[in-house]
């Protein structure tokens, strides 16, 4: 984990914080993987929490969505760097990877850190969840839930629980676990920009 906060500090722009805080923070969704087997990070930025999972989770097969050429570029050079093998970098929009047969519906757990509000976290998130599986949305205390309502039903899931998970990065960290309870429709999500210029 240390080899891994030193390389997020080295690469200029990919974290505000402590990356050791950060990587930290990034394991209190440990005790919710459960058997998963295969997990996508939607938004991963610097590889969070997505690269400390596989880290402690080496048996779990993880795809880390990062739009930014820049940002996937480091976590291509992350994987290398510490010898990850079973993880795949997509330089996607997470809109685009939600409607790519190979991903959609597919992953046992998404998870998702400081990635947008959670009604547009869910639209980007959800889609790429099997039936039967859990979306791990990392928030600060009750952030918004109750806000999410809408987006939860068109989106085919349901909420189990609002965890409280702090940690040094995050006094108030709770982690929002999502069961996905039905196929999303469609249309969802919609296309790139959209779910975050008009929050469903």
């Amino acid at each position: 984990m240390s080899e891994l906060a030193r390389l997020i500090s080295e690469w200029p722009g990919l974290v505000s914080g402590p990356a050791d805080h950060l990587v930290e923070d990034s394991l209190v969704l440990l005790e919710h993987l459960g058997d998963a087997k295969t997990l996508v990070d939607v938004g991963s930025g610097g590889g969070l929490p997505g690269l400390p999972l596989k880290i402690a989770r080496p048996d779990i097969a993880v795809t880390l969505v990062e739009a930014d050429s820049g940002k996937a570029a480091f976590l291509v050079q992350a994987c290398a760097r510490l010898g990850l093998t079973g993880v795949e970098v997509l330089a996607m929009r997470a809109e685009d990877v939600g409607h790519d047969a190979r991903y959609r519906e597919s992953f046992d757990v998404a998870v998702a850190r400081a990635l947008a509000p959670l009604p547009t976290l869910i639209e980007l998130s959800l889609p790429l969840v099997r039936i039967g599986g859990k979306l791990l949305a990392q928030k600060t205390d009750k952030e918004e839930v109750g806000a999410a309502e809408r987006a939860l039903r068109l989106l085919g899931g349901s909420l189990d629980a609002v965890s409280p998970a702090p940690s040094t990065a995050r006094a108030t960290g709770t982690v929002v676990v999502i069961s996905k309870t039905a196929a999303t429709p469609a249309i969802y999500p919609r296309r790139p920009g959209v779910p975050a210029r008009k929050p469903l």
